[in-house]
């Protein structure tokens, strides 16, 4: 369970989960189909050296949920990485990872010339993934920035010691990362974005659903997964279910002009088939939301 202040390293807690998403975007480049190429996410896996993602990473099919879970990253990877392209394509010259974890798209995708893009992350992980980059002599496609900061505290700080400007329009990513804040934290993050965001700033978002019962989550995902693909650790029992606001709405609220999908959506616009899923999954699936919004 969670405590105030908690941290965490590559393979433990929230950091393991990290770990965790960069196996499935590993085996998503690896598909005849991959919606992504993510080869920098295979380095951190064999790093790592956990066994259970070291086991996964060596016979997939051991675990019968692998392909949905692989697939499921590959929809959710693609999609933000069509949004900082955009992004980037419309003129906006920096870019903010926040909890970025073994995110390789400073290193994967081709920004233009002059882009900033800034990794804010727990100082344990960074420090993991830096190690990791220059082992192998990786060279990022642009100027990256490590922010080591906790995001439950005052990460706005530490990302203008880091270099970033205000002034100008920013592109922000908000990936896997809210269900892992207390709620005053989760709404303080947008308070932030907002103040932070010059006009002409992005912002891309995934949530689990508004609502969503969490101790509901868990027994669903425990009645329809017959082994968990993250292993030993319960990744609801990481999650904060206290009061939040709900995204989307918030930032209509304060000026942004939203659009919002959900996974399956998404997954028909790229084109990949979507199993049929048992009602309660496809009802969870639905209530989560892709949001990308402009200032």
């Amino acid at each position: 369970m969670r405590t105030d202040g908690d941290s965490w390293d590559i393979v433990s807690s929230v950091g393991l989960t990290a770990l965790g998403v960069a196996a499935f975007r590993a085996l998503e480049t690896v598909r005849p189909d991959a919606l992504i190429q993510d080869h920098y996410a295979s380095w951190f896996v064999e790093a790592a050296g956990e066994p259970h993602f070291a086991a996964l990473m060596a016979d997939p099919s051991s675990r019968g949920n692998v392909p949905f879970f692989a697939g499921f990253m590959g929809i959710r990877t693609k999609f933000f990485d069509e949004f900082f392209l955009s992004a980037a394509a419309a003129g906006v010259p920096q870019a903010v990872i926040l909890a970025a974890g073994l995110d390789a798209r400073a290193y994967r995708l081709d920004w233009p010339l002059g882009t900033t893009v800034f990794e804010v992350d727990q100082p344990k992980v960074l420090e993991f993934k830096g190690e990791v980059l220059a082992e192998h002599a990786a060279r990022a496609k642009t100027e990256r920035r490590p922010v080591a900061v906790d995001l439950r505290g005052d990460w706005s700080a530490a990302l203008g010691t880091a270099g970033f400007d205000a002034g100008r329009p920013t592109a922000w990513s908000v990936e896997g990362l809210l269900p892992y804040l207390p709620g005053a934290a989760h709404d303080m993050l947008f308070e932030r974005i907002n103040e932070l965001s010059a006009t002409g700033s992005h912002v891309a978002v995934d949530n689990i659903g508004a609502g969503i019962d969490l101790r509901r989550f868990a027994a669903i995902r425990s009645k329809q997964i017959d082994e968990d693909p993250f292993g030993d650790i319960d990744v609801s029992e990481l999650f904060y279910g206290d009061e939040r606001a709900e995204p989307a709405q918030w930032l209509t609220e304060h000026g942004w002009s939203v659009r919002c999908s959900n996974p399956l959506e998404l997954a028909a616009s790229y084109g990949r088939p979507v199993p049929e899923l048992p009602g309660e999954l496809a009802d969870l699936s639905e209530r989560a939301t892709y949001v990308t919004a402009v200032k």
